[in-house]
């Protein structure tokens, strides 16, 4: 990580899960991390709170709705007015709410997964990838795509979430090749999780037996796609719980 050291890291969903998880890991790496999340008291109190004292000052937050393009056009002007740089960006801000696509009440869940899980992931990336190019610099760009990005469970309450997530996978390879056409070296790796223990398995009612992986897993892969030399390009990386069944 020492090409990083200093270095902005800008992550979204950062008030709680895999989100404070990376912010901890990144912070203690030696980054200078920015928190983006609607829940701004809770990154405050929560994720800040996973930080040791040491590293807590290379830790910021912002109030962000990555569904919402101006929010996120105004979070990423304020991280470059303050800090002159978006050098990594890790989209890690997701929704799941269980719920039937054919019910008469669902379109409020749908919408705001799709543009939570695939706009925000194109609204953070193009204002990232922007800031990227105009300095030259060659930046990260992770995804925190999921599983059922490549398949679908038998779950018929998971609505368009797989397919917001399939739309995650083929994202990555268009950016990959945009990124490639514009002559960058800015790299972008998907990875996709099996189940994670989150708030999202909470709130939705998930059993606590399923065969999970902690939030501080996924911090610690990102962390290692980071760390891969200049001509490295970790694409898309898999990781499941020992004894997941999908």
């Amino acid at each position: 990580m020492d090409r990083w050291q200093n270095k902005i890291a800008v992550v979204t969903g950062a008030s709680s899960g895999i989100g404070a998880a990376t912010c901890k890991a990144l912070v203690e790496k030696g980054m200078i991390v920015v928190g983006l999340a609607r829940r701004v008291e809770k990154m405050e109190n929560h994720t800040r709170s996973l930080i040791a004292n040491e590293y807590q000052k290379n830790f910021h937050t912002y109030v962000c709705d990555v569904s919402n393009e101006e929010s996120v056009k105004t979070a990423f002007t304020w991280i470059i007015e303050t800090f002159g740089a978006v050098d990594v960006l890790i989209n890690n801000a997701g929704m799941l709410k269980l719920a039937l696509i054919t019910a008469v009440d669902s379109s409020d869940i749908i919408r705001n997964t799709i543009n939570t899980n695939v706009l925000g992931v194109v609204w953070c990336t193009r204002e990232a990838f922007r800031n990227m190019k105009e300095r030259n610099f060659n930046g990260h760009i992770v995804i925190v795509n999921s599983i059922t990005g490549h398949g679908v469970p038998l779950n018929p309450m998971l609505n368009v979430y797989p397919p917001s997530k399939h739309a995650v996978t083929a994202l990555t390879e268009v950016l990959r090749q945009e990124f490639l056409n514009q002559e960058t070296k800015i790299k972008i790796t998907s990875i996709s999780p099996g189940a994670v223990r989150t708030e999202i398995l909470e709130d939705n009612g998930f059993p606590e037996e399923i065969p999970t992986l902690a939030s501080a897993d996924i911090a610690e892969a990102i962390v290692y796609c980071l760390q891969t030399p200049p001509h490295v390009q970790i694409h898309d990386m898999i990781i499941k719980p020992m004894g997941e069944m999908i």
